[in-house]
């Protein structure tokens, strides 16, 4: 099986590094992104930079990964025995076979209330569909317009307007600037996309038209990003008209944007480079349809001057194909004489063998009939009581004109008529005795 997987008497047999990755990817679809609480113990920091310890509380524990950049991210010092809050995946290290925890992001407990916002709002979006990758649209492979909603002060809007610059100059771009962090910032996201929408669904043929969405910003903490993680903002990016890639904060950051939007981009710059086909590879493209399209029309033209050529040598000696044609007809002619001619032989030679046939078939069975009534009179002949008669034998007869076969028949005194072969006797019956 090409999932590593065996069949063996009926069970499936895997391979050790097949079922470490199966129970990755499981616990990936079921519980990541994962939030953790409890207490450090047996910390490490390894000179890569990499952190390892082990998280626990009184039922049980989980070992933990927090790889150099992770853990450069610190803004405490983590001691053993500090109660603290992580957030991760779960995964399995496949060389051990562990369950393993690979944090990207600590804090002191008692700051999880944001985080603990977030996983329910997610869990209840998730729940109505929001999510699902189904719904989702893939993005326009040319763009004709691209709408940008961040701040104006944002360094994510450099870094994707100079993307842009670089790869798609041609391609118009408009920003409409709002708020990314603070109070007000959700409403006035939800007011710029809303901006954009309308752009988006215009008729005018003056409006420039909007095919993609980038919605950007900076990483930060989890405070920082709060705005993205807004129900409302979550809903309007769903009901976007076109394709929206949310490109906010770092790799390691997710927000409830990132879930709902059609595309996550882990940066703002990778958002820009999403829709934004390199300039000079859609040049090479041109370059190639150009010399595919100049063969082929080269080819057509080839093709439609040997046509031209065949059909010029047959209308130069008209009198040529006219005498060819008639040679056809005369010959189609013939043909049709001689099938006609074989037809009627083949016609007559049917007609006469069925009637020889006939004949024979009639005389044949005339012949079975008389054989059958000579059997017949010879039976009937073998059966004449006469021949009976002949060999001395007498057929006798009461008065009545009943036939005699019994000694009970035959009372003294009775009057008896024997019949033999030459004519009839009168008798009287004297006595019976048997014999």
């Amino acid at each position: 099986m090409g999932d590593g997987a065996l069949v063996l008497n009926g069970s499936r047999v895997w391979n050790v590094g097949a079922l470490c990755r199966a129970i990755a990817d499981a616990l990936d679809a079921r519980f990541n992104p994962v939030a953790v609480a409890g207490e450090i113990a047996g910390f490490t920091r390894a000179a890569s930079g990499h952190c390892y310890f082990t998280l626990k509380d009184d039922s049980g524990q989980i070992r933990c990964a927090m790889f150099r950049r992770a853990a450069a991210l610190l803004d405490f010092p983590v001691r053993e025995g500090d109660r603290v809050e992580v957030q991760g995946r779960l995964g399995v290290y496949e060389a051990r076979g562990e369950l393993q925890l690979v944090v990207e992001g600590m804090r002191r407990a008692g700051q999880g209330t944001l985080f603990e916002q977030f996983l329910k709002l997610k869990a209840k979006l998730e729940h109505e569909g929001l999510f699902d990758a189904a719904r989702k649209r893939a993005l326009p492979v040319m763009p004709r317009g691209i709408g940008i909603v961040t701040s104006l002060g944002a360094a994510a809007l450099h870094d994707v307007v100079t993307a842009l610059q670089r790869r798609v100059p041609h391609i118009p771009v408009l920003v409409v600037p709002a708020a990314v962090q603070g109070e007000g910032a959700p409403r006035e996201l939800i007011q710029a996309l809303s901006c954009l929408y309308a752009r988006a669904t215009a008729m005018d043929l003056r409006t420039m038209p909007i095919d993609v969405i980038l919605l950007v910003r900076g990483g930060g903490a989890m405070e920082d990003l709060w705005a993205f993680n807004d129900e409302q903002l979550a809903r309007t990016i769903v009901d976007s008209p076109v394709p929206v890639i949310c490109g906010v904060g770092h790799e390691t950051d997710f927000t409830i944007a990132d879930f709902v939007a059609d595309l996550r981009a882990p940066t703002p710059t990778a958002a820009a480079e999403l829709v934004s086909e390199s300039r000079q590879a859609w040049l090479g493209a041109s370059c190639l349809l150009e010399d595919r399209m100049t063969a082929a029309l080269e080819l057509f033209a080839d093709r439609q001057a040997q046509r031209l050529d065949l059909a010029t040598a047959r209308m130069g000696r008209p009198s040529s194909l006219a005498s060819r044609q008639r040679l056809k007809l005369q010959a189609l002619e013939q043909r049709a004489h001689h099938a006609v001619h074989v037809a009627v032989q083949i016609l007559t030679t049917g007609l006469d063998q069925q009637q020889q046939a006939f004949a024979m078939a009639c005389t044949q069975h005339l012949k079975h009939q008389h054989d059958r009534m000579d059997r017949a009179g010879l039976r009937l002949g073998l059966l004449d009581p006469s021949l009976v008669l002949q060999r001395g034998y007498a057929w006798l007869t009461l008065e009545d004109g009943g036939t005699m076969v019994s000694l009970d028949q035959a009372h003294p005194g009775a009057q008896v008529c024997a019949t033999l072969a030459d004519g009839k006797v009168d008798l009287r019956v004297l006595g019976t005795r048997l014999i």
